[in-house]
């Protein structure tokens, strides 16, 4: 069913992009160059994997959540 989706968004380079990750779909790993671009491939993959499954794409909201590491 449609719904909030938890997504893991990580800096891949800085001059490359962005690697997106979503826990509840293993085999969804997309990127994108900026974190627009990131989020949207991601939402597209959760609409694919959710339509082979055969469940509602209707009313999918879009989360994303962003890490920040602190060296040492």
């Amino acid at each position: 069913s449609g719904g909030v989706f938890r997504v893991e968004l990580q800096v891949w380079d800085k001059d490359k992009g962005y690697v997106v990750r979503v826990p509840r779909f293993h085999e969804i790993v997309t990127e994108g160059a900026n974190l627009l671009e990131a989020k949207k491939m991601a939402k597209e993959a959760i609409e694919l994997c959710l339509e082979a499954q055969g469940e509602s794409i209707e009313n999918l909201d879009f989360v994303g959540i962003q890490r920040v590491t602190i060296a040492a």
